[in-house]
């Protein structure tokens, strides 16, 4: 039987919700797919609020859950995917009772808005650019084809597009990766969105195109004040871009705090191997830590800590019962069963220490909009 569209729904104005208030509270969110007649439980009682104006990262491994769990935010998982318990609050309402295109006309691309890992999955090659931003202001804002065309161009050229009366009426494949992905930027942009989630944006593009990008993402926020939602598995990138990481692992976030708090005093041994695997902090003659074994299966029921098979320093409880979050300060949390107070204490990998230390040698102390490490 087909979904009904809710009637009637009534977002908040942007305006209801100040700097550095909750803009979205995920609440216990469970996100399951049905594969070849088993289920699939990808996103496993995540809870999470996201502040009006900040920056944060979701970072992991491949398969841990990042990507899933912002589709949720914007109706874009799967046919075979759906949400099978918990909460989305935004706007005053509860996104988790959205089913239709119609329901999720009010909130996609009109309030929260995506960039996606690869343009040309975004960009209909048999299209000219022009249209596919039009297409967009005239659906979302009413605006006549004269005006939305005006606006169109004025999008290009704040994305760095050049001579972008001309290169309006061209096609995709005319423009390079990086333009392509500039492109892409521009049509988030166009009904200037509360929130703009980044699944990846630069893993296509070279190193230079890369610092680009995200240069004009950081310089774009400043500009518009929306939220930013940026998903990667490359630790470099957050400390360029983040205010606060979340660490997924296995459907679930087992640590999250500010930058700093993460990258300077990790809770979680999850955290601490993959700090440890960062190239960015290796050094000449040191062998690169690497992460043995793999993600659980995520058909079976999980016991304990899911991270705990992997874990040098699991202890025997970890395969027995899922940890709580704990609170390591105002600000950091992390799910992790040594930081009981009955837990023994561990001494941390030696480089997770060195970290302020590498960074100060390496970068100058610099790790996060020029904060001091």
């Amino acid at each position: 039987m087909a979904e009904k569209s809710l009637k009637n729904i009534k977002l908040n104005s942007p305006a209801t919700v100040n700097e550095g208030e909750v803009i979205v509270s995920v609440k216990d969110l469970e996100v399951q797919f049905s594969v070849r007649n088993r289920i699939l439980t990808a996103i496993r009682k995540v809870s999470l609020d996201i502040y009006k104006g900040e920056t944060i990262a979701i970072v992991g491994e491949s398969g841990s859950g990042k990507s899933v769990f912002t589709k949720t935010l914007t109706g874009m998982l799967e046919e075979n995917g759906h949400i099978s318990g918990g909460s989305i609050e935004y706007a005053g309402v509860d996104l988790t009772q959205f089913h239709t295109n119609d329901d999720w006309c009010h909130i996609r691309g009109k309030r929260i808005a995506t960039i996606f890992q690869d343009p040309m999955t975004s960009l209909n090659p048999l299209r000219r650019i022009g249209s596919q931003i039009t297409e967009v202001v005239r659906l979302h804002r009413g605006l006549s084809k004269e005006e939305a065309k005006k606006e169109a161009i004025n999008l290009l050229k704040r994305v760095g597009i050049s001579d972008a009366e001309r290169r309006f009426y061209d096609y995709p494949f005319q423009y390079s990766g990086g333009m392509r992905q500039r492109v892409v930027i521009a049509i988030a942009l166009a009904c200037a969105p509360d929130i703009l989630i980044c699944d990846e944006p630069t893993t296509a593009l070279d190193v230079t195109i890369q610092a680009q990008i995200l240069d004009l993402i950081k310089e774009l926020k400043k500009e518009y004040g929306f939220t930013v939602i940026f998903i990667t598995h490359d630790l470099g990138v957050v400390a360029e871009v983040a205010d606060r990481v979340a660490v997924m692992y296995a459907g679930q976030i087992v640590e999250y705090g500010t930058v700093e708090d993460v990258y300077y005093d990790p809770a979680h041994p999850y955290t601490w191997a993959l700090l440890s695997s960062l190239p960015q902090l290796g050094e000449k003659g040191e062998t690169l830590y690497s992460i043995t074994g793999t993600p659980p299966s995520l058909f079976n029921v999980v016991k304990g800590d899911a991270f705990a098979p992997r874990n040098p320093f699991a202890l025997e409880i970890d395969f027995v019962k899922e940890p709580p979050m704990f609170k390591v300060s105002d600000t950091h949390y992390a799910k992790t069963w040594l930081l009981d107070p009955r837990a023994p204490k561990v001494e941390r990998p030696a480089v997770i220490g060195e970290i302020s230390a590498r960074v100060e040698r390496i970068y100058g102390g610099v790790i996060n909009n020029g904060k001091k490490g």
